[in-house]
């Protein structure tokens, strides 16, 4: 059996799930617009960059989810994966998890963007796994901040080998893996998979791939 992960965020979205829930907010006027949009696009080039604080973020990007009950969040997103997400999925983007999944693949999402967010989005995709920053929860309700380490830069090596080992498995039980990913910030994983690629990449992660040999492909 082989192991294959997808970056979520512009690599399986042609789009940042992450940065559009909050701009979807903000034009629902749940969020103030003049001071969270400034605050919204700050922290996406601070992620672009590499400078991006992960707990700040997630202060900001959590918050929201506390203040509001489970019912009306639930029904804000069905809003948003219909308007926002799925012109955000390709037909290639599709196309390559369901011939991984027709292969017999142990196939899993592993993305620093929360799980409130992303669920519906991986399951859009039929994919069975997500490795995700988990919101923290108090009697069913959001408490604005993280549980556990979130799944960011080498994060999301710890969060994986944990997965794997929920399962009896760990990164050297398969014979080929993959990660497929847009981000440098995804360097530490991608660099411990057999198969790495490269996904409509920024510019450091094209130079890398380059320089090691990935594949670079594009699934717009």
């Amino acid at each position: 059996m082989d192991l294959v992960l997808f970056d979520l965020d512009n690599t399986l979205l042609a789009g940042d799930s992450d940065f559009a829930w909050a701009q979807f907010l903000i034009a629902k006027g749940v969020l103030d617009r003049e001071v969270q949009e400034a605050k919204n696009v700050q922290f996406y080039e601070q992620y672009k960059t590499g400078t991006l604080d992960i707990f700040e973020f997630l202060d900001f990007q959590l918050a929201p989810l506390a203040r509001h009950p489970r019912a009306q969040l639930d029904a804000w997103h069905r809003e948003f994966l219909h308007g926002t997400i799925r012109p955000m999925i390709t037909t290639r983007a599709r196309q390559l998890v369901a011939e991984h999944l027709d292969r017999g693949a142990l196939v899993a999402v592993v993305t620093a963007t929360n799980s409130f967010v992303t669920g519906p989005i991986v399951r859009e995709f039929g994919i069975p796994h997500l490795v995700a920053t988990i919101p923290a929860q108090e009697n069913g309700a959001f408490t604005g901040k993280p549980r556990g380490l979130p799944a960011f830069k080498a994060g999301k090596i710890e969060r994986v080998e944990t997965w794997l080992e929920s399962l009896g498995l760990y990164l050297g039980s398969f014979e080929r893996s993959w990660f497929y990913s847009d981000s440098h910030n995804d360097l530490p994983l991608m660099s411990r998979v057999s198969n790495p690629v490269a996904v409509d990449p920024d510019d450091t992660l094209r130079a890398h791939a380059q320089n090691h040999g990935w594949p670079v492909i594009s699934l717009r």
